[in-house]
């Protein structure tokens, strides 16, 4: 019988991680709304040092066929190839912290043993906390700040930050069977799910990404650079104001998702942002195919002036 560590391979350096850091999750695959999970892995990977300390298997956790790697094609010949990754790494915050990252793709197989590799890598750092992000999206106005599902039992953290509290059946993540052993155990954790507006779900939305990192230095204590990434996402919302200011039916579809949102925040008897009083669905589906049209429209111009 496979053992979880058969999953992964320690690197050289995996004796030298010092014990009792803070471990941070994010896994893409299902649901990244906003690419938030997508750029806060990029994002730390490409500004922060670290280090590879367990490599997962990916031939035993991948389905190649439902995600297919890149390879490059130049002209005759195949140039490069690019496999998909899971790994675990050392990595240093803005001021020195070191703390534990496992980013890469989320397991297509095998979650239980997944799961138990993840406590055992847990259980041999002596990890002292683990907080994990996951971004889906919602009915929401991009006019309002990025809110979030928080769960776990790190009760400081969900009684603060969480907006909305549902009771509902959900399709999980493999990090929440990590989180549900973790809480079996009464280990420290905690997840995030950032709610980004649907109508921007499959765009590359920087503020979500500030969002994830907001929500991991108030786990955690980290500090991370996203100097970057709110000038990016001041851009963003600039250009998206301008399209709403220029379209009344716009402009009054994203002023009724405000109203919902406020009144639910005011805790008046709207049960939550996403629906009205009569159980239904606000009606944005205007702005998805307004903001399609922009968000193309966007993409064109850069493309030209790039030339």
């Amino acid at each position: 019988m496979r053992t979880p560590s058969d999953l992964y391979e320690l690197s050289a350096i995996a004796s030298d991680v010092p014990e009792g850091l803070h471990l941070v999750a994010g896994l893409t695959g299902f649901a990244d709304a906003g690419a938030g999970v997508t750029q806060l892995s990029t994002y730390l990977l490409d500004t922060l040092d670290h280090e590879v300390v367990a490599e997962f298997d990916v031939d035993e956790l991948l389905d190649y066929r439902a995600r297919r790697p890149t390879i490059y094609f130049d002209q005759d010949h195949l140039s490069d190839y690019q496999p998909a990754k899971l790994n675990l790494y050392l990595a240093t915050d803005e001021i020195g912290q070191k703390f534990l990252l496992l980013t890469g793709f989320e397991p297509d197989f095998q979650w239980e043993r997944f799961s138990a590799a993840v406590m055992q890598l847990i259980d041999r750092f002596k990890v002292s906390t683990t907080t994990w992000v996951h971004a889906i999206p919602m009915p929401v106005p991009h006019t309002r700040p990025i809110g979030v599902t928080v769960s776990g039992n790190r009760l400081e953290l969900t009684d603060a930050m969480s907006v909305w509290k549902p009771h509902t059946q959900v399709p999980a993540n493999a990090l929440h069977l990590v989180e549900y052993r973790l809480q079996e155990l009464g280990h420290p954790t905690v997840g995030f799910v950032l709610l980004i507006p649907h109508y921007l779900a499959d765009t590359e939305y920087p503020l979500a990404a500030v969002s994830a990192l907001e929500s991991v230095s108030a786990a955690t204590g980290l500090i991370f650079p996203t100097d970057t990434l709110r000038e990016e996402g001041r851009e963003f919302i600039s250009r998206i104001e301008t399209q709403v200011k220029g379209n009344p039916e716009l402009a009054k579809l994203v002023g009724t998702l405000e109203e919902r949102h406020d009144s639910y925040m005011l805790d008046n008897p709207l049960r939550s942002p996403l629906i009205d009083g009569d159980g239904e669905l606000p009606s944005a589906d205007s702005i998805a195919a307004e903001l399609e049209n922009f968000l193309a429209a966007m993409r064109n111009g850069e493309d030209s002036s790039a030339d």
